[in-house]
C-alpha cells in the first residue's frame, strides 16, 4: 500500500513538472527550466519600438502620478516647476540604471534570477530572487488595489448608487464597495497573465495609445475648470530653504525609487531584444521623457485641485475624479467613465510589467522544476489577493515611506549586480556554468555563496537602516535622516563599492582582464552536463547541432576563454 502511495505521488509529481531539458541531474532541474534558459532566437522578437511603447505604456499609470503630485500635496510643499524639474532628474538617473542591467539581459538573453547567480552563487542567488518576488507579490497586490479604485469610478459613472454599496465590513479598514471593485479588477487582470512574455509586448501597444489619450483629456478638462493654466502656475510653494533643498532631493530620490524594482528586473524584458543596441536608446531616451509627460499632467492636474475646490492639492487622480463626478450631467460621466477606463487599463499593464511577469520569473528561479513564469505569475495573483494592500495607501507620507523601504533592498542588490558585471567582469560570463551545480563551477563559490556578495549586499543596507527606523516615526540622529534621503544611492554606492574592494583583494573566477562580451556566440546552448563532449561529436560539420551551436561558435568562445584564463 505504501509502494501504491509513493507510485501515485511520483506520478503526480512528473505531472506537475514542467519542460525542461532533457539529460539533466536532479541538482539542474533545481536551477533550469524552459523559462530560465538564454532565450533561444525565435523568442528574440523585442525591437526598439517595443520598448519605446513598453515605456510610454508603462509611464502612464497612477504610481508615476501620485509620486509627482504628492511632492506638491505632502509636507514638501515644493511648487509645481520644482516637482516636474525633480521627475525630469530622477527619471534620467533611473533610465541609466535601467540601461546597465537591461544590456546584461540584452547581452546574453537570460534574466535577472540567473545574473545574480554570477554575484551571489548559484544558491546564494535564491535569497536577493526571494526578496524580489516577495515584494512584487505585495505590490501586486498594491497596484491591483488601486485597479480596484479605477473600476469603482467606471460604476459609479455608471450607477450613481454604487457609491452607497451597503457595507457588510464594518470592522475593516476597507468597505464591500471597494473590495468588490478590487475582486473584479483581479480576476478579470487573470487571463493576461497566461500569455508568454514575448507575446505581451501587444498589450503595452494598445495601452501606449489609449492611456496618454485619456490622460491628454484629464490634463484639458482640468485646465478648463481652472479657467486655464494661469491660476494654477502663479501657485508657489510653502517649502523654504534647507527645507525646500531635502525637499527636492527626496523628490528626485522618491522619482528613482519608483523603478527601484525595474531596475532589478529590467533583464526579464529586455532579454527578449533581438540585439543589445534594441534595449539601449530607445530605453535611455523613452523612460524620462515618458515619465516627465505623465508626470507633468499628473502635477498640473493636481495643482488645478487647489484651484478648483480650494484647499490643499488633491494627490490621488482618482479621488479628483470622483469629486469631478458630483453633479455631473451625462456627458461628464461618460468622460469620467472612459478615464476611469485608461487608468484600469494602465494599472493592468504596469501591474503585469512590474509584479506579474517579475515574480513568475523570480518564483522559476526558487522551484524551476515545478514553476514557469505563468504559474508563478499565478501564484502572485494569489498573494496579492490574499493581502491588505489597502493599508499601505493611507496617506501621501505612508506611500512614499514604503516606497523609500523598498528602494533599501533593491539598491544594494543592484549594487553588486551591476558592479559584478561591468567592473569585476568586464561583461564575461560562462553561460553554462550558471546553470551548474558543481563544486568546479567558477559561480559556486563556498557551498553555493558568495560571501563577498552578501557582504556588500549587508552593507548596503545598514548604511540605511537608521534612517528607515526614523521614516517610520522614531527618533533617530538628524544626520541618520539626512542620509536616509538619499537611500538608493547611499545603498548602491556602498554596495558596489565594498564589493568591488572585496572582489580586489580576495579575486574571483570567471573574469576578463579586458571588456569582453560572448552572449550572441553562443545561440540556444545545451546547460546539460556533458553538452560540451555532445558538441565536439555533433558539429564536426560546421552546421548547428539541435541546440542551435556551430562548430565555430562553440570554438571561438573557448578560444576566447583560453585568451584569459
Amino acid at each position: 500500500m505504501e509502494k501504491l502511495q509513493q507510485s501515485k505521488l511520483r506520478h503526480y509529481a512528473r505531472k506537475l513538472a514542467v519542460e525542461s531539458e532533457p539529460g539533466l541531474t536532479n541538482a539542474q532541474l533545481m536551477l533550469t527550466n524552459h523559462d530560465l534558459k538564454p532565450v533561444e532566437p525565435e523568442r528574440r522578437q523585442w525591437g526598439p519600438w517595443n520598448f519605446v511603447g513598453f515605456w510610454v505604456a508603462d509611464s502612464f499609470n497612477i504610481n508615476t502620478w501620485m509620486i509627482s503630485s504628492s511632492m506638491i500635496a505632502g509636507d514638501n510643499g515644493i511648487s509645481w516647476w520644482q516637482s516636474w524639474l525633480c521627475v525630469w532628474i530622477g527619471y534620467s538617473i533611473a533610465g541609466c540604471f535601467i540601461c546597465l542591467t537591461g544590456r546584461i539581459g540584452a547581452t546574453y538573453h537570460i534574466s535577472f534570477p540567473v545574473i545574480a547567480r554570477a554575484s551571489f552563487g548559484t544558491w546564494g542567488s535564491l535569497w536577493p530572487v526571494f526578496n524580489r518576488a516577495a515584494m512584487a507579490c505585495i505590490w501586486y497586490g498594491v497596484q491591483a488595489w488601486i485597479g480596484g479604485q479605477c473600476v469603482t469610478l467606471m460604476l459609479r459613472a455608471i450607477w450613481s448608487n454604487y457609491q452607497d454599496l451597503p457595507n457588510t465590513f464594518p470592522s475593516s479598514s476597507t468597505n464591500t464597495r471597494d473590495y468588490v471593485s478590487f475582486f473584479l479588477f483581479w480576476f478579470c487582470s487573470l487571463p493576461a497573465i497566461w500569455f508568454p512574455v514575448h507575446k505581451i509586448r501587444h498589450l503595452f501597444t494598445v495601452k501606449a495609445y489609449f492611456a496618454p489619450a485619456a490622460g491628454l483629456t484629464f490634463f484639458i478638462w482640468a485646465i478648463v475648470r481652472a479657467h486655464g493654466l494661469g491660476p494654477i502656475v502663479r501657485q508657489g510653494g510653502k517649502a523654504q530653504g534647507s527645507a525646500l533643498g531635502w525637499g527636492m532631493v527626496q523628490g528626485i530620490m522618491s522619482s528613482i525609487a519608483n523603478f527601484a524594482t525595474l531596475i532589478v528586473n529590467d533583464p526579464d524584458f529586455a532579454r527578449f531584444a533581438r540585439k543589445p543596441k534594441d534595449a539601449l536608446w530607445s530605453q535611455l531616451i523613452t523612460i524620462p521623457i515618458g515619465f516627465a509627460v505623465t508626470s507633468f499632467i499628473g502635477i498640473i492636474v493636481s495643482s488645478s485641485s487647489a484651484v478648483i475646490f480650494g484647499g490643499t492639492p488633491v494627490w490621488n487622480p482618482l479621488e479628483l475624479l470622483g469629486r469631478f463626478l458630483e453633479g455631473a450631467n451625462s456627458g461628464e460621466r461618460f468622460g469620467v467613465f472612459i478615464i476611469a477606463a485608461a487608468f484600469t487599463l494602465a494599472q493592468l499593464g504596469t501591474n503585469i510589467a512590474a509584479n506579474s511577469i517579475s515574480a513568475g520569473t523570480d518564483m522559476t528561479a526558487l522551484l524551476p522544476r515545478y514553476i514557469n513564469i505563468r504559474r508563478g505569475g499565478y501564484i502572485c495573483a494569489t498573494v496579492g489577493l490574499a493581502m491588505c494592500p489597502w493599508n499601505l495607501l493611507s496617506s501621501s507620507n505612508n506611500f512614499t515611506t514604503y516606497l523609500s523601504a523598498y528602494s533599501v533592498f533593491l539598491s544594494s542588490i543592484a549594487g553588486v549586480m551591476i558592479c559584478d558585471y561591468y567592473i569585476v567582469r568586464k561583461g564575461y560570463f560562462q553561460i553554462r556554468d550558471l546553470y551548474s551545480a558543481r563544486q568546479s563551477s567558477p559561480y559556486y563559490y563556498t557551498f553555493g555563496f558568495s560571501w563577498r556578495g552578501y557582504t556588500a549586499y549587508i552593507c548596503g543596507i545598514l548604511i540605511n537602516i537608521v534612517g528607515f527606523v526614523g521614516a517610520i516615526d522614531r527618533p533617530v540622529p538628524a544626520g541618520a535622516t539626512y542620509l536616509y534621503n538619499l537611500n538608493f544611492f547611499g545603498g548602491f554606492i556602498v554596495a558596489s563599492v565594498t564589493y568591488y574592494l572585496l572582489c580586489r583583494f580576495f579575486p574571483i573566477p570567471a573574469t576578463s582582464d579586458t571588456w569582453m562580451e560572448v552572449g550572441d556566440e553562443i545561440r540556444n546552448p545545451s546547460v546539460a552536463y556533458g553538452a560540451d563532449e555532445y558538441l565536439d561529436r555533433a558539429s564536426s560539420e560546421g552546421t548547428p547541432d539541435k541546440y542551435g551551436v556551430t562548430a565555430d561558435e562553440e570554438a571561438g568562445v573557448r578560444d576566447r576563454k583560453q585568451d584569459h584564463f
